[in-house]
């Protein structure tokens, strides 16, 4: 069993639902198997920036911590990362098994 690295966009609004919609649009888009490398996958999350940013540059940050394994999101099993978006909106990365 791998894992993939997603990057995936989460609504406005608190982290929390952000994070419920985002995994229920998963599992609508992969279906309810097992192991879709989706955030479907995942439990929960950590906050990994402090400060809301532009979309791009959450975007960007996102990659760089896929790219570096940041050992906050490193973890198929562990939690997703949150970055909040200066729009309200957020940004979910991680890596889930698939």
């Amino acid at each position: 069993m791998g894992a993939y690295e997603f990057i995936t966009p989460g609504a406005s609004g608190d982290v929390e639902r952000a994070f419920f919609n985002a995994k229920a649009d998963a599992v609508l888009e992969s279906g309810r198997r097992q192991y879709t490398g989706t955030i479907a996958e995942k439990d929960g999350f950590v906050l990994v920036a402090d400060r809301p940013m532009s979309l791009a540059a959450a975007e960007e940050y996102a990659t760089h911590l896929l790219n570096t394994d940041d050992e906050r999101i490193r973890d198929k099993r562990g939690p997703a990362g949150a970055i909040p978006v200066d729009d309200g909106s957020w940004i979910f990365v991680g890596n889930a098994s698939a």
